[in-house]
C-alpha cells in the first residue's frame, strides 16, 4: 500500500512540474503601438476540438482581429485558426468565422457603457493557455493617431536611455 502512494505522490509531482503557467500561443504585438491600452480583461473562448488542436499546435493570427458585444455577447471577429492537420470533413472547423468569448454580464455591462461613451475599442491582445484551457486576452482601448505614436516612442526611447545611464553610474560608482 505504501509503495502505491509513493507512486502517486510522484506522478502527482511530475505533473506539477509539467505543467508550465501560461503558453502564449499568438499575441498581437502591433495592438500595443496602435492603441492606448486603458484596461485588460481575461475571457475564456467557445472553440470545437480542432480548434483546440491547432492551437496547441501554437497556430493562430489575431493581428487584424477585434472584439465587439452583439445582443449582449461577447464575439471575437476574424481571428484566424487553421484547420488542424489531421481533422477532414466534419472534423475540421472554418478559420475565419467569429468566436464567443465567454465573460461576467457584469463585466460586458462595464464594456459596453465605456464603449457608448467614448470612443474606444476592444483589441485582443494575446491567446494563451492557463491551466488547459485557452484564454483570449481583450482590452479596451483608445486609436493612437501618428502623432501620438511618435510621442509615445521618443517617450520610450528617453526611458530607456535613463536607465542604461543610471545602470552605468551604478556599475562604475
Amino acid at each position: 500500500m505504501a509503495r502505491a502512494k509513493q507512486i502517486q505522490e510522484r506522478r502527482a509531482k511530475s505533473k506539477a512540474e509539467a505543467v508550465p503557467g501560461d503558453r502564449v500561443v499568438a499575441s498581437n504585438r502591433r495592438a500595443r503601438h496602435d492603441y492606448e491600452i486603458i484596461d485588460t480583461l481575461e475571457c475564456g473562448i467557445v472553440l470545437s476540438g480542432s480548434e483546440v488542436k491547432s492551437l496547441r499546435e501554437g497556430k493562430a493570427q489575431i493581428v487584424d482581429s477585434y472584439a465587439r458585444i452583439d445582443d449582449g455577447e461577447l464575439w471575437l471577429f476574424q481571428m484566424h485558426i487553421p484547420p488542424w492537420s489531421y481533422a477532414v470533413g466534419y472534423g475540421s472547423h472554418e478559420p475565419d468565422r467569429k468566436r464567443k468569448l465567454l465573460v461576467h454580464r457584469h463585466e460586458i455591462d462595464r464594456l459596453h457603457h465605456k464603449i457608448r461613451m467614448e470612443p474606444l475599442t476592444l483589441v485582443p491582445l494575446r491567446v494563451y493557455f492557463k491551466d488547459g484551457r485557452a484564454k483570449v486576452e481583450v482590452a479596451l482601448a483608445k486609436g493612437r493617431q501618428m502623432q501620438d505614436r511618435r510621442e509615445a516612442l521618443k517617450k520610450r526611447d528617453a526611458e530607456r536611455e535613463i536607465a542604461r545611464s543610471v545602470r552605468n553610474n551604478e556599475k562604475f560608482a
